[in-house]
């Protein structure tokens, strides 16, 4: 059965601009995030390294997106990940939470600048605690995609990502993709985990800068 509308075209009206307001189980993940403690599990020539890193994750509101009458409310996100052995960049990341309301469809696009980009999805609640979004090679809507290199050496065939709202108001995340290393007969779940505290608030949305420009 299709879930959507013959009408295809007409956006829907009196869209509140407050996104902050409008976040549902994204609103936990507004602001800005730091931890020393994240721990990467990769894939190397001799076996599995083991590696600790330093996180620092920012997000701030978007105004809120249509496709026509589908309506998103979502969040802009920066990932930025060093070693404390290494002050370059050990990972960069950058992409878009989103939150649909009406069918509490969750979405995570990401593109990492080595030649790959996915766009993941899962369901929640708005008060949900956790959030599960999960993305397949091969698939045309959340799916994943890389460069030739990395579908010759490194294939990404799954992505997972399991975030954990804690009491305490920090949040912790399990992810894990599955690649296929050319050479090594068993898949290898690469896997980073992390628990990440609040630094700062997040910025209010364009549309949201501009009232209170307004009305000051």
């Amino acid at each position: 059965m299709n879930p959507f509308p013959e009408d295809i075209f007409t956006e829907p009206e009196n869209v509140d601009p407050d996104t902050l307001a409008n976040l549902g189980p994204l609103r936990r993940l507004a602001g800005v995030w730091e931890s020393a403690k994240g721990v990467d599990v990769n894939p190397k020539a001799d076996g599995p390294e083991r590696r600790q890193y330093i996180e620092r994750i920012e997000m701030h509101p978007i105004d809120a997106q249509t496709n026509g009458p589908q309506l998103f409310f979502g969040l802009r996100y920066h990932i930025h990940i060093n070693t404390p052995e290494e002050a370059i960049t050990f990972h960069d990341q950058t992409g878009h939470w989103l939150w649909e309301p009406a069918t509490g469809l969750v979405l995570q696009s990401l593109s990492i600048p080595r030649g790959q980009t996915a766009l993941a999805s899962g369901f929640a609640k708005p008060n949900d605690m956790r959030l599960v979004v999960t993305a397949t090679r091969g698939q045309t809507n959340y799916g994943i995609c890389s460069n030739d290199f990395l579908e010759y050496a490194f294939r990404t065939d799954s992505y997972r990502l399991e975030i954990t709202f804690n009491p305490d108001s920090s949040w912790s995340y399990v992810a894990e993709t599955m690649l296929k290393v050319r050479g090594q007969a068993e898949p290898f779940p690469h896997r980073d985990v992390n628990t990440l505290v609040k630094v700062a608030e997040p910025k209010p949305n364009p549309l949201m800068v501009r009232l209170a420009t307004k009305t000051a």
